[in-house]
């Protein structure tokens, strides 16, 4: 068993500590959010990700999981603290990188002993160094420690799953002493485990995530085409994903990818680039697809309504994807955004992400029930392929609106079928 602190309970954090508990080890989770430390102190986790709340409660009642808001009561005592803040994009695309400095001070002035510090946050290439220089000011003469990078690699709506099931383990060190024994805490798990050097292990989590959004920027920019040539996109990627040199994962065309890791690290990977003296050409061409896609579906909407002023539209899904209440960088906020910039009323229903839309567009309407968010309006707009759109009553929806029209952005109906039940469908790509 080992102590462990994890700095931070958002997301990432909140599933690693829990996580981390479950496989017999004390784990602090420190957070400067009272609320949230309260929250899951209690079992309730903040955030919608399904399994954490039963991961948390059986943890906190088996004395293996702790939250505070207090970094002497954590550090100390531990052998491993991880950096789990988040690192949001500012406007220049550059990493926000304020947090991860606050938490590498105060872990310096708290560590006892040698402590191993784990960055894992997404940080700009080059930050272990930061963390080490940061934790050198302020720390005491007695105190010795390591840096250690390990992205994470986890997707939200599925994190719990994919904490006990990971696809590898990436460990950066200079002192491969530390690498190890921060792979022993992982040895439970099944998963290759890949040792090199900090900066390498901070440039794989970058592009991974670039290679992801890139291939979604390209099966969007296809769907463009074969919109053009009455060709189906989700049969081009069919048939594309059966060849073993492409496989079939993350070529869904859509409205665009989203949330708190696509958007940002691209846009930060561009950033560090940039400033290195390359000129990344795809990265930007990979975000200007991704913010054309959302553009080019308004446009589609009012080539099939006309003119939106006072136009009552429904939505279906706020989030950025499916089984999150996450709501940053979400493509569907971007579209109702965009309806009442042309005057339209959003009428909206998401299953887990309402509380957080409100908070950022509080000029749309929000509904309990998606058949009452659709009744009386002149379009559905399906932005987010929750499982319950899927195996929604669409002649329900037919007959509740003033206007059948579907605009399925996540290509979750068939065509045919929309189509016979009376409405005026498009789709992405179709």
């Amino acid at each position: 068993m080992a102590v462990i602190t994890i700095i931070g309970t958002n997301y990432v954090g909140a599933v690693y500590a829990a996580a981390f508990a479950d496989l017999g080890n004390q784990v602090y989770g420190v957070d400067i959010d009272e609320r949230k430390v309260q929250l899951l102190s209690e079992g309730i986790s903040p955030i919608y990700e399904p399994g954490l709340d039963e991961l948390v409660t059986r943890n906190l009642k088996a004395g293996r999981l702790r939250f505070t808001t207090c970094y002497d009561e954590a550090v100390p005592v531990s052998e491993f603290v991880f950096i789990c803040v988040g690192t949001p994009s500012s406007f220049s695309g550059e990493a926000d990188m304020r947090a991860v400095r606050s938490a590498a001070e105060m872990i310096g002035k708290t560590i006892r002993g040698h402590t191993i510090i784990i960055n894992k946050s997404t940080m700009p290439i080059g930050s272990g160094d930061l963390v080490t220089s940061i934790i050198n000011q302020v720390k005491s003469p007695d105190a010795t420690f390591a840096v250690v990078s390990n992205p994470e690699f986890l997707r939200e709506g599925s994190a719990v799953q994919d904490v006990f099931n990971p696809s590898r383990i990436v460990l950066g060190a200079e002192d491969r002493e530390a690498a190890e024994r921060v792979a022993e805490l992982y040895s439970a798990l099944n998963a290759p485990v890949l040792i090199t050097d900090r900066r390498t292990a901070e440039m794989i989590k970058y592009a991974s995530n670039a290679i992801l959004a890139t291939r979604i920027s390209f099966i969007n920019e296809i769907a463009q085409i074969c919109e053009q040539y009455q060709a189906d996109v989700k049969v081009v990627a069919q048939g594309m994903g059966l060849d073993p040199r492409i496989g079939p994962l993350f070529l869904d065309a859509g409205i665009g990818f989203g949330g708190s890791c696509f958007p940002k690290d691209v846009k930060a990977l561009s950033y560090m680039a940039q400033e290195a003296g390359c000129h990344p050409q795809l990265l930007h061409a990979v975000l200007e697809i991704n913010q054309d896609q959302r553009r080019r579906f308004v446009h589609k909407l009012q080539t099939m309504v006309g003119d939106l002023h006072q136009r009552p539209i429904a939505i279906w899904g706020l989030s950025f994807k499916q089984d999150t209440d996450d709501i940053r960088e979400s493509p569907a906020i971007d579209v109702v955004r965009m309806l009442i910039q042309r005057g339209a009323i959003p009428r909206c229903y998401d299953p887990a992400a309402m509380d957080n839309a409100r908070e950022v567009v509080p000029e749309a309407e929000y509904f309990d029930d998606p058949y009452e968010a659709v009744r009386g309006t002149d379009a559905l707009l399906v932005l987010t392929p929750w499982n319950e759109f899927k195996q929604a009553d669409l002649g329900r929806v037919a007959d509740l609106m003033r206007q059948p029209v579907l605009l399925d952005g996540r290509n979750l109906y068939d065509p045919a079928d929309v189509r016979r039940l009376g409405f005026r469908y498009a789709g992405v790509g179709r």
